[in-house]
């Protein structure tokens, strides 16, 4: 379903952890995934995914920790 080399539209879609992924432009999101704003071929899709998910932890733990738990 996501061969390598198509050339359909994705979008660059992203979870609440801020976790991102490639999506076939036209599909229902899955839920807990939203749409971050990019659109292209897959390879434009996960350039784009390389250059802005630098740190690969979940938000949930690169928020830091208030001290107060």
């Amino acid at each position: 379903m996501f061969e390598d080399g198509d050339d359909r539209p994705y979008l660059v879609v992203r979870n609440h952890e801020h976790q991102y992924s490639v999506w076939p432009a036209g599909r229902e999101l899955p839920a807990g995934w939203e749409d971050a704003g990019v659109t292209g071929d897959k390879a434009a899709c996960l350039a784009h995914i390389k250059e802005v998910w630098t740190d690969l932890r979940p938000l949930s733990l690169r928020q830091p920790t208030t001290g107060k738990e």
